[in-house]
């Protein structure tokens, strides 16, 4: 039987682009932390070697989802789903290629969080809904986009301490930030998602981030993708 919550995603880029269109275009209400004990979520899609970057329709993953508690980042849940893609990347499209297996990660989760770290862009997209707002609005779940590098956006990097963040700029409107999550490293981009802005979401990242550079959750979630995909490979030596 088809898993339901698949059919909320578009199956083709003309679908895709026009849902985007629409999700980015509406303006749900904000969402604040409302308690100091925070159940932050992130989800990693680990493709099996060999089928990493473009990759096409048919190339097998297993999507990760944790929840870790912020403060004290302890683990309080965690699952892997295998999955097959229905498509390669495109830029711009990566929903198409990640985001039903991601969301039926996060759906299996036996925990809610309550907001979302995803490895994709947010508002920093051309039709102003990358998966990381997406994702957010098929769950219903607060999310922040969590990236490497910006898609569209521009912005300086910030200075080298711990905290330091500088704004992303798409057509003259903040879309996210750069954040120095480590003194003297890389900075992130931080990207505002479903319901957060950017400075909210700056605020969980830092919250939730440890010794690592990377988020907690979604670390963790890389982490339990990466072994799953580890443990299917000696499976079948």
């Amino acid at each position: 039987m088809p898993d339901p919550l698949a059919r909320q995603w578009p199956h083709d880029a003309a679908a895709l682009d026009a849902e985007q269109i629409r999700i980015g275009a509406l303006s749900p209400p904000s969402w604040q932390p409302a308690a100091e004990r925070l159940l932050v979520g992130g989800c990693f899609l680990a493709f099996a070697h060999g089928e990493q970057g473009p990759g096409r329709a048919g190339d097998h993953g297993w999507a990760g989802a944790v929840v870790v508690e912020c403060p004290g980042l302890e683990t309080v849940a965690s699952v892997v789903v295998p999955c097959v893609v229905g498509a390669p990347y495109e830029r711009g499209r990566l929903a198409l290629r990640e985001g039903p297996a991601l969301a039926a990660a996060v759906d299996a989760l036996p925990v809610r969080p309550d907001v979302l770290l995803v490895d994709a862009t947010g508002r920093d997209h051309p039709r102003g809904a990358g998966l990381a707002v997406q994702l957010g609005a098929v769950l219903d779940l607060p999310t922040i986009g969590v990236t490497q590098r910006t898609l569209a956006a521009e912005g300086i990097w910030p200075g080298p301490e711990r905290g330091a963040t500088s704004r992303l700029l798409l057509h003259g409107v903040v879309v996210g930030a750069w954040v120095r999550t480590q003194r003297n490293v890389r900075p992130i981009a931080v990207h505002a998602g479903w319901r957060v802005d950017t400075d909210t979401a700056v605020a969980v990242v830092l919250a939730c981030t440890g010794s690592a550079r990377a988020p907690e959750p979604l670390r963790r979630a890389r982490t339990v993708a990466r072994k799953a995909r580890a443990n299917a490979g000696t499976l079948r030596d």
